[in-house]
């Protein structure tokens, strides 16, 4: 199995789906959504990386709960279908994630998504 690290670097963004100007997290790790919608960018390959060419919103749809990481947000990417998870920052002073929409997302169930035919 492979483990997944973080790489490039922490820069803060503006959210293209609400418009939130997000600021990097302090703790060293990489922000990759925002904190206010919880929507992000298909811009990684692996976490950090910013290798993807896809580029499409991914929307928040669900959360799961992992006794190593804590709170981990299930993203769908609006564009290519991509799923893919995020740790949630519900410990970062500057702007934690918005606890109500985790709460919120925590009553979907996901559902799975045929693949591609292109």
């Amino acid at each position: 199995m492979r483990r997944f690290t973080v790489q490039g670097t922490n820069q803060g963004f503006t959210c293209q789906q609400c418009g939130t100007v997000v600021l990097p997290l302090e703790n060293g790790s990489v922000r990759n959504h925002c904190p206010q919608c919880l929507f992000s960018l298909h811009v990684d390959v692996f976490p950090g990386d910013r290798a993807s060419v896809c580029g499409g919103l991914l929307e928040p749809v669900a959360v799961e709960y992992s006794g190593k990481k804590g709170w981990i947000i299930v993203h769908r990417c609006q564009k290519c279908g991509f799923v893919g998870k995020n740790k949630a920052a519900l410990d970062d002073p500057q702007a934690s994630d918005n606890y109500d929409k985790l709460v919120e997302l925590s009553q979907n169930k996901i559902e799975p998504v045929p693949p591609s035919k292109e």
